[in-house]
């Protein structure tokens, strides 16, 4: 049965790339005009139709529609009637309309990025300029920390699709879809995806959380000078455990609760082998992954594909620079990074990834044998929600569980089990205090003031979460209570920022 399954799904993508390379046939479609109602020969297809604003129903085409136009995830799942979507953009338009007049926190970014969104859909080259010649001032605009208020306002702000959205629904149907991505003349050579479930620190977005792919690779190709043609934002809507979303009628997505176990791998599966079976030479980023699948997926998958987990290994990557420079700043020689006390907060799949690769860097330094690697973990102290982790804590998270800390060793240095971060701050003394927690103001004035008996003379303060209301403490509050000479690390701008009035060393990392 599933050979025949394989043979059927050949069969569909061989007659889709016959039909893209010698055109289709014209297809008849009844539109209404000033004129009343009178067919329409539509000899467009699949984001020739969706850009041309003539003929754009946008998520008002049915399925049905979606199938014959080359549509089908090329537009959020739900269907919307006219109606809601003229409500969806009313409300939109108001809260506009109260934001300018009343305020908000920070509205300023949100009508930087709708301006730019504007300009990206009319003028994608002209939009790239304007990114790259001012990069240090719109790259906190396109992605961190703006991207976190688009992803969440995405129902509202959605006008024109870009990426493709592979639904629950879909299933069955992926191979032919991918084909209608118009790339006949130029292949695919990154795609980020998500499947919305953990969206920086903000929890399940669901289907927006495409916001999140979309910026990432607007920095890709404005940073790094990747085509952006050959770039593909992707959404995998596998539902939503957010109730609010699940409650919204003008919510863009599935409005069910998330698959889980082989159903979810299922969706997975069926969306790697079709987008690797159209472009085997792409590499794939899984981005915004609940710790849950995070890892699951990036050893399911790595060594059959060309993949990453970015949140797993990029965020990794990021932080041990930044690591190593701290030793540097420390006025200390490399080869003492494996002597660095480091303070963990969080143990999600970012948290833990940091940790494996700054263990693995510790253990190369001591010369990566066993032993090694032993010395290497007791550098570490891991805190969660319920405090710090040992062995005597029960369902430890199988991938946090090599850096669960001794009973008898954390006794000696008057700990315990579930010690608050202040009393392990206290008690550790760290040269390192790394937060990758997502809780906004984390690290309290409480364990700011403990971290100045580090046995370091200049501590360093990682402070990683995004969006930057999460981030676990702001400058000001590190250098007012901790000190100038202090080495203070964010994951996102933070705008109003006066470095020069600091003695210290602030560094911002994008991830």
């Amino acid at each position: 049965m599933s050979n025949f399954s394989d043979q059927i799904r050949a069969s569909l993508s061989l007659i889709r790339r016959l039909k893209h390379k010698f055109g289709a046939p014209a297809v008849t479609r009844s539109f209404t005009t000033a004129e009343g109602h009178r067919p329409t020969i539509v000899h467009k297809r699949s984001l020739d139709i969706l850009h041309d604003p003539w003929f754009n129903r946008g998520t008002a085409f049915s399925m049905t529609e979606r199938d014959r136009l080359d549509l089908r995830g090329l537009l959020p799942p739900n269907v919307m009637s006219s109606e809601q979507q003229i409500e969806r953009f009313m409300v939109d338009l108001k809260r506009l309309e109260v934001q300018a007049r009343d305020g908000p926190s920070d509205p300023n970014a949100l009508a930087k990025w709708r301006i730019l969104n504007r300009l990206h859909d009319r003028n994608e080259t002209m939009y790239h300029k304007v990114l790259i010649a001012n990069i240090e001032e719109y790259a906190p605009i396109v992605y961190t920390p703006t991207v976190g208020l688009v992803c969440q306002n995405y129902s509202g702000l959605f006008r024109r699709p870009r990426g493709m959205y592979f639904s629950a629904e879909d299933c069955g149907e992926m191979m032919s879809m991918v084909y209608n991505w118009p790339a006949d003349q130029v292949s695919v050579d990154m795609i980020v995806v998500t499947d919305g479930s953990r969206i920086l620190g903000l929890g399940d977005l669901g289907v927006q959380g495409i916001g999140i792919a979309i910026g990432k690779l607007d920095l890709y190709v404005a940073a790094a000078g990747i085509n952006p043609q050959r770039v593909l934002p992707v959404m995998i809507d596998v539902g939503t455990n957010n109730e609010k979303l699940l409650k919204d009628p003008l919510y863009l997505g599935l409005q069910q609760h998330r698959l889980d176990g082989d159903e979810y791998l299922s969706v997975i599966d069926e969306f790697m082998e079709a987008v690797f079976t159209r472009w085997p030479n792409v590499i794939v980023q899984f981005e915004d992954f609940q710790s849950k699948w995070a890892f699951k997926l990036l050893q399911r998958y790595r060594n059959t594909y060309r993949m990453f987990n970015d949140d797993v290994q990029g965020t990794a990557g990021v932080a041990i620079a930044g690591l190593l420079g701290a030793v540097r700043a420390q006025g200390r020689p490399m080869i003492d990074f494996p002597k660095q006390k480091i303070v963990v907060a969080g143990a999600g799949s970012a948290g833990i990834g940091v940790l494996n690769a700054a263990r693995k860097t510790m253990a190369r330094m001591l010369g990566n044998t066993e032993t090694a690697f032993d010395s290497a973990t007791r550098q570490f102290w891991v805190v969660d929600a319920e405090g710090l982790i040992t062995e005597a804590r029960e369902n430890v998270d199988p991938e946090a569980l090599p850096f669960t800390r001794k009973v008898k060793e954390i006794e000696r240095q008057g700990l315990r089990e579930g010690a608050s971060l202040e009393e392990v701050v206290k008690q550790v003394k760290p040269d390192v205090l790394l937060g990758l927690s997502a809780v906004g103001g984390l690290f309290s004035k409480e364990v700011l003031e403990a971290l100045k008996s580090s046995t370091s003379t200049r501590p360093a303060i990682f402070a990683m979460s995004n969006p930057t209301k999460n981030a676990e403490c702001t400058p000001e509050e590190a250098f007012s209570i901790v000190g100038e000479n202090i080495i203070f690390a964010s994951g996102s701008p933070f705008m109003d920022v006066d470095l020069g009035m600091h003695g210290g060393t602030f560094v911002i990392f994008l991830f």
